[in-house]
């Protein structure tokens, strides 16, 4: 491989878009010659020449082909919530700077409520939860050898509940104990300002971001007076323009995102010029529009602001991505975005619920990173064709296949009259709880369905390892085969669940028979049910350390326990079933009695289909 950089002198048929990132890769016989006229050129040119090798080791096949490319996009991020939950590892957070670089991602931004270490703020961050100064500053020297900016995300409006918990800063919160500053206390301001001014110390890349979404709590506390008189709006992109006054002796381009003021674009509109040029609105929305997704864009196009678009890859609160949601999203939000004049793409991955793996994650980062380069609208069907061999070397197609079964596992949830979507809600809920019983006479009809498919994605995952044993991202691997686990056990569950309700049914309605056939299926039945439950027991269990394995390869241990604590209580719930109806069946053998169904817990049977 022949690496040519020409900076400075022209390169030939080299148009103006490709001078900054494109590149030219020419295949001379058993060569390939990588043209660039910038570092970035090169690199990302070398990148794609990495594509183009099929295979490992003396098996290893290099194609060739003569290529001509640049990106559609100047920025391409990947934004990643460091505070709901996983703090990844410093050596984590450096694959993810590699791995995004490979794919010719040139934006990291890192999403801080109250993670970030501020000297000047010794309660912001938790202990054994914060990203230190000093280790912001090793990836940020580490992304730069890679030619990714990194952009600190530090919450500076809503998103603060952390901070504004403690007693010292409560004077600060819109509402006793929230989430939102209150514009009108002149400490908020500062507090702003001493974060903002750290933060440009330790990063010292061209923006900050400082998010301003989800101000739910703006008008309900101390500003009810003035938001009553004035409106939401008013008031939000008031209180918008003084942080950016006061940030602006940083000399910084901000992003804020674009959530609230999108609904007033007259407003935005008539912002003034030196705000417009200070600023990048970040537009998000995270699920399919299928009327298009301009009147997020267009509130600030219109406005002549330079704008992003943020998609998501739908990994929030679920026991794996809905890349169903994800795929059209970041494909039709980005494409609409290059059609609209946006400049950049930040392809988001949310914790929200603090359960979510990182490694569970890829194949969304790497589609959004795929549409970001590419001009116009990038193909879904090749992507999910092509990303098994190009993330993992597996040339069977297998992989592609277990995404798309998990895919399809999601839809039937998201299908159905419960509209699940997979969620860790329908994960946790009790099956003999009340609300988990109104749930199951909503997904009975398509348990066996989910479960056949999450089944099927672990199966094809263990006939790719077994047919190439040195795939690559086999931690990736691993965490798609744990969340198609947890996709079964939901199924499982509610299945279990209905066959101990019908076996206790059946031996209660037998009990006071005087027939022996009749007192033996009855012990028969009883018989069944421990096992059943023990089923879930130990199936809970077997997630638990799996999932504490898969957590504890990318993040440090900081937040674990508040996640195993779940494993732990309902692993806990489910072995006290088992003693309660081993309690019964002695009940049953001293006695020929067993109390009814509802002192133990067991809800009533399901209705008998026909």
């Amino acid at each position: 491989i022949e690496l040519i950089r020409l900076a400075a002198h022209p390169v030939p048929n080299f148009t103006d878009e490709m001078k900054t990132e494109g590149y030219i890769i020419t295949a001379r016989h058993s060569s390939l010659t990588v043209t660039a006229a910038t570092a970035e050129g090169l690199f990302y040119g070398v990148q794609t020449v990495k594509q183009l090798i099929e295979g490992d080791g003396t098996h290893a096949t290099l194609h060739t082909a003569d290529i001509r490319d640049w990106p559609a996009m100047k920025y391409r991020g990947l934004e990643d919530d460091l505070s709901r939950g996983p703090i990844p590892t410093l050596d984590f957070h450096k694959k993810q700077i590699r791995t995004i670089a490979a794919y010719k991602l040139n934006i990291y931004s890192s999403h801080f409520q109250h993670t970030m270490q501020y000297t000047g703020i010794p309660l912001m961050g938790p202990p054994g939860g914060t990203f230190t100064q000093t280790q912001a500053r090793e990836l940020v020297a580490y992304a730069a050898k890679y030619h990714v900016t990194i952009i600190p995300e530090q919450e500076a409006f809503g998103h603060l509940h952390y901070l504004l918990n403690w007693e010292q800063y409560s004077p600060l919160a819109e509402t006793p104990h929230g989430d939102v500053l209150a514009p009108g206390q002149p400490n908020a301001l500062k507090l702003t300002h001493d974060m903002f001014t750290e933060l440009a110390k330790i990063y010292p890349g061209p923006f900050l971001h400082i998010g301003a979404d989800e101000t739910f709590d703006l008008g309900k506390g101390q500003t009810k007076l003035q938001v009553d008189a004035q409106g939401i709006g008013p008031v939000y992109l008031d209180y918008l323009q003084r942080i950016v006054a006061t940030l602006q002796p940083l000399h910084r381009k901000l992003l804020f995102w674009g959530d609230i003021a999108m609904h007033n674009p007259s407003l935005v509109k008539q912002l003034p010029d030196s705000f417009k040029k200070a600023t990048i609105a970040v537009a998000w929305e995270y699920n399919p529009q299928p009327k298009g997704y301009a009147p997020w864009i267009t509130p600030f196009t219109n406005a002549h602001m330079e704008t992003w678009v943020a998609p998501g890859i739908n990994n929030w609160s679920r026991v794996y991505p809905n890349y169903n949601n994800a795929l059209i999203n970041i494909q039709q939000f980005t494409f609409q975005g290059q059609q609209l004049g946006v400049t950049g793409q930040l392809n988001t991955i949310w914790d929200d619920d603090g359960e979510t793996l990182a490694d569970n994650n890829w194949y969304g980062i790497l589609f959004g990173a795929e549409a970001a380069w590419h001009k116009g609208e990038a193909s879904i069907p090749a992507f999910q064709s092509s990303y098994g061999a190009n993330f993992h070397g597996d040339l069977t197609g297998n992989i592609d296949q277990a995404q798309k079964q998990l895919m399809a596992a999601h839809q039937i949830l998201k299908d159905s009259p419960l509209e699940a979507d997979g969620t860790d809600r329908v994960f946790w809920i009790d099956s003999w709880s009340v609300d988990g019983q109104r749930e199951a006479t909503q997904v009975r009809a398509i348990l066996s369905d989910v479960r056949l498919h999450a089944e099927r994605a672990i199966t094809l995952v263990a006939e790719a390892r077994n047919a190439n044993p040195s795939l690559r991202e086999t931690d990736a691997l691993d965490a798609l085969d744990l969340g198609a686990r947890r996709m079964d056990l939901i199924g499982l569950k509610f299945q279990v669940s209905d066959e101990i309700a019908t076996r206790y049914a059946t031996a209660y309605a037998l009990r006071t028979s005087t027939r022996k056939e009749d007192r033996a299926e009855a012990s028969w039945q009883l018989d069944q049910i421990p096992g059943r439950i023990q089923d879930l027991s130990e199936n809970y269990s077997l997630l638990r350390d799996l999932y504490q394995q898969a957590w504890l390869k990318t993040n440090r241990p900081y937040f674990l326990r508040n996640n195993l604590e779940r494993y732990d209580l309902t692993i806990q719930l489910w072995l006290q079933r088992i003693d309660k109806v081993r309690a019964v069946q002695r009940q049953w053998a001293n006695s020929q009695t067993i109390p009814p169904a509802s002192e133990l817990g067991i809800p009533a049977p399901p209705p008998t289909t026909h």
